[in-house]
């Protein structure tokens, strides 16, 4: 059983709402200090100023890259992950080419992962990629995952929340892909402490959450 701190340290309090507004980013910040969150993850037109709000703080700032459809292309990720950086992110969440794997295009996915993860790693930073489970088959979600390892990413990530949630099966199979080289990131539809706690126990080492103080607040102390 995890008490509150130690699972704090793997939250990122999360607000990706496309009509959030500065006052809701301000309160999101506030809180990841409050509670000591891993990190606090934003869109990118939020990343300056949640970065001005947790300088001084062990709090990282997450924006996204290619969020939600994943469907941008390469060169416009890479640009996306870029100026996040510039702009205070140290760790970066892109959403994969998921066309591209479902049509069997494997090399395009490769190299799509990459071309984020080259340029995040190289400024020594951190990088997720979503896989959006809720759209794959079993072994679609295999392959990603591998060739997200093989690329050298941190972390693989379950899903948007946008196209479904995130399932406990979804994060025991990443787990066992990828083994203990890579983190798991649970995240999607996650709004309480036993939730949170069953992704952990199938294998989640990151859980992203918009519950992050809910979930804490159930948390023993």
């Amino acid at each position: 059983m995890m008490n509150r701190s130690e699972l704090a340290r793997i939250i990122d309090h999360t607000n990706l709402k496309p009509d959030a507004t500065d006052d809701e980013i301000m309160r999101l910040c506030q809180e990841a200090r409050r509670c000591g969150f891993k990190a606090a993850v934003v869109n990118p037109v939020y990343v300056q100023l949640a970065a001005k709000l947790l300088k001084g703080s062990e709090v990282a700032v997450c924006s996204v890259v290619g969020f939600p459809l994943g469907a941008s292309t390469s060169q416009a990720k890479a640009f996306e992950a870029e100026e996040a950086m510039r702009n205070g992110a140290v760790e970066i969440d892109m959403v994969s080419n998921i066309g591209a794997l479902r049509s069997g295009r494997l090399d395009d996915v490769r190299r799509d992962i990459q071309s984020v993860a080259s340029l995040v790693k190289r400024k020594g930073r951190l990088v997720k990629v979503i896989i959006e489970a809720p759209l794959l088959k079993d072994e679609e979600k295999v392959v990603v995952c591998r060739l997200a390892e093989n690329v050298g990413v941190d972390f693989v990530k379950s899903c948007t929340g946008f196209a479904g949630a995130a399932k406990v099966e979804d994060i025991r199979l990443m787990r066992e892909t990828v083994g203990h080289r890579v983190g798991v990131k649970a995240a999607g539809g996650i709004k309480s402490y036993r939730e949170a706690v069953t992704m952990i126990e199938a294998g989640a080492s990151r859980i992203g959450t918009s519950s992050g103080v809910k979930i804490i607040e159930e948390a023993p102390e």
